[in-house]
């Protein structure tokens, strides 16, 4: 029970967090098709990592690995698997008709895979696991989730020429982010033996922790700012 209360405990409160700061709500039903929804992203995301991981077979340094797994056995294939889910599910639903939705919506559905997540590595790893996990990896694939949402919107309300540059960047930039976040963890661990470069990686690891939570914050608020001044044009 503690580790089930642990492992559900930080993706509720995210998830509260983003909820709370939506004007106006949306439905709890769809809301949580997007949280459920998230799990199926496990089953995605396991399918396109069995057809990418011959490739890294190819991949013998620590550099080389380090670099394979964290973008494509990780970065990659988890935020495409989000993104098909939550493309499914909300894009052409009429309830998503405010740039902070893409933002609330993606974020449900990166939580619903975090969960999942968090209760197999704290259930293997234990409650040091959990609080680690619950300051480090649930607000990362929320922020994830933030990056990936603030341009599943603008691709969503934009009619321009840069619909199909915003439609990309929902998935290039959280998979970069991701990938960068695990690649510091990942080749740091394989560097132990090198206390010198271990430390330089964590110093780098904790930049991107640090940039990840700003650049997150800073798309939160932009959308909730621009939805704010779309109200207030359409009352004038």
């Amino acid at each position: 029970m503690v580790f089930l209360i642990s492992s559900i405990s930080p993706v509720i409160i995210f998830m509260f967090l983003i909820y709370n700061k939506d004007s106006i709500k949306e439905p709890i039903g769809l809301l949580m098709k997007c949280f459920f929804g998230g799990f199926l992203t496990i089953i995605i995301d396991l399918m396109i990592v069995k057809l990418i991981s011959p490739v890294g077979a190819g991949f013998n340094s620590a550099f080389g690995k380090s670099f394979f797994d964290a973008f494509f056995q990780a970065g990659f294939p988890e935020e495409l698997s989000k993104l098909i889910i939550l493309y499914w599910i909300v894009w052409k639903h009429k309830d998503f008709d405010q740039h902070f939705d893409g933002i609330i919506y993606a974020v449900f559905v990166s939580m619903g895979f975090a969960l999942i997540e968090n209760l197999m590595y704290v259930y293997e790893g234990g409650l040091n696991v959990a609080l680690l996990r619950a300051v480090l990896a649930v607000p990362g694939h929320g922020f994830f989730g933030v990056a990936m949402g603030y341009y599943f919107s603008l691709a969503k309300f934009h009619t321009g020429p840069k619909k199909n540059e915003f439609m990309a960047k929902c998935l290039l930039v959280p998979a970069i982010l991701h990938g960068l976040y695990d690649f510091a963890l990942m080749y740091a661990s394989k560097s132990a033996d090198n206390p010198l470069l271990a430390i330089l990686l964590m110093i780098s690891f904790t930049i991107i922790v640090i940039a990840i939570w700003k650049r997150g914050l800073k798309k939160v608020e932009l959308h909730y700012q621009k939805d704010k001044f779309d109200a207030v044009e359409k009352k004038v």
